[in-house]
């Protein structure tokens, strides 16, 4: 259902203008939250997903252009337009593609239920920068990891960057929130046959390659925030520590980059 917007206070344009994220995510209220998707490409790898729209915010040009297939599978679904101008006014930067969507959150399976069947997982503690949450998103759907767990301090996967940045991985990638960690979670893991490693500058840590991470036939890795790394305590509850080898004097890498080396290294073999 095509809806023409001619000025900013039309109720439908809320979430895409006046609410925050954390307004937006509403975990209070967890069956009422929404998230907003950006672009042809990732808002349809979303609804292929199965996620489901609640309206679309689109420009004129669009709606018969790169945007129709995605306004037909809307149906009665309101599709908000307005020149670029206008949408620029209303979302405060010009439209890199010209099209945002507006979806229901969907509801989190458990760290048994995610886990279950997988042979290499990712823990991300604390990791705030949305940025980096959408790189290591797009690196673990691309390069073999079975699944993604979030701590509660963590960016929230579903912020409108994180979204952009993992280019719609973050739809096919199973991913959930790991409750009060280090703790009891760290022993949830071992419960469900999983070795730990932490990437983490140290004294006992191994090399990247170590034959022994390598043949873990199931194995978490563990990263740590973008300033500080993990804490002490989350470290020394990880069955291995390990590092990627500098050289020229670096001591280490962007915890995006640092994630994208990690996982190919640390891939399932078969």
């Amino acid at each position: 259902m095509i809806v023409p917007v001619a000025d900013l206070s039309h109720p439908g344009l809320q979430p895409y203008a006046h609410l925050t994220e954390a307004q937006l995510r509403n975990r209070l209220e967890p069956d009422q939250g929404i998230f907003i998707a950006e672009s042809p490409k990732v808002i349809r790898v979303a609804l292929d997903a199965g996620y489901q729209p609640v309206s679309l915010l689109c420009e004129e040009k669009h709606i018969a252009g790169q945007a129709a297939d995605i306004v037909a599978r809307l149906g009665e679904l309101p599709v908000y337009t307005g020149s670029r101008a206008l949408l620029a006014s209303l979302t405060g930067y010009e439209l890199t593609r010209g099209v945002l969507c507006a979806m229901h959150r969907p509801q989190l399976p458990s760290v048994e239920q995610l886990c279950q069947k997988q042979k290499r997982i990712v823990v991300v503690d604390n990791v705030v920068n949305s940025t980096n949450t959408g790189a290591i998103l797009r690196a673990a759907a691309a390069l073999g990891m079975g699944a993604v767990l979030f701590s509660p301090t963590c960016c929230d996967p579903l912020n409108r960057r994180s979204v952009r940045v993992s280019m719609g991985t973050v739809f096919q990638i199973p991913w959930t929130y790991i409750p009060t960690w280090p703790r009891p979670a760290m022993e949830q893991l071992n419960g469900l046959g999983f070795k730990t490693v932490a990437l983490a500058l140290t004294a006992t840590a191994v090399p990247i390659d170590h034959p022994a991470l390598v043949a873990e036939e199931r194995l978490a890795i563990v990263l740590g925030t973008e300033g500080d790394g993990l804490t002490q305590s989350t470290i020394e509850s990880c069955d291995y520590r390990a590092i990627i080898p500098m050289q020229r004097g670096v001591d280490s890498l962007n915890v995006a980059a640092a994630a994208a080396v990690a996982f190919w290294q640390l891939r399932p073999r078969s």
